[in-house]
């Protein structure tokens, strides 16, 4: 029986004029990215780079939504319902997967972490 271990990284931070962490450097060493879909961190521009840069380097794609609060790298606290949290989800996925069509990418998997309130902060 063989064993298989997933190195996985957060990348795709970087948006605008800022640049952050070193995501070429890192995709040389990782198995599979969770690509920051534009919320929380990331942009269009940045989405698309790390998912050309995934494909080069063989690296399987996953998205990381979160909440719409770049200014505080999604971890500030807010009070979302289920709908809008179900629409974030999608409108994020959505646009990652856009990319990965592009690219003919497919899209591995999602990292489901509107960190750090989950769903304890969910209006019902």
């Amino acid at each position: 029986m063989s064993h298989y271990i997933d190195l996985n990284s957060d990348l795709g931070e970087s948006f605008g004029n800022y640049t952050l962490g070193m995501d070429s450097e890192v995709l040389n060493h990782v198995t599979s990215a969770n690509v920051a879909c534009g919320w929380h961190a990331g942009d269009p521009l940045i989405m698309e780079a790390t998912v050309k840069m995934c494909k080069e380097k063989g690296v399987a794609v996953g998205a990381h939504p979160g909440y719409p609060d770049l200014m505080g790298f999604g971890r500030r606290k807010m009070a979302v319902s289920t709908d809008e949290a179900r629409a974030y989800m999608i409108y994020q996925l959505g646009a990652l997967q856009g990319f990965c069509h592009q690219y003919d990418v497919e899209l591995q998997h999602m990292k489901f972490d509107m960190y750090p309130f989950s769903w304890t902060h969910i209006i019902y």
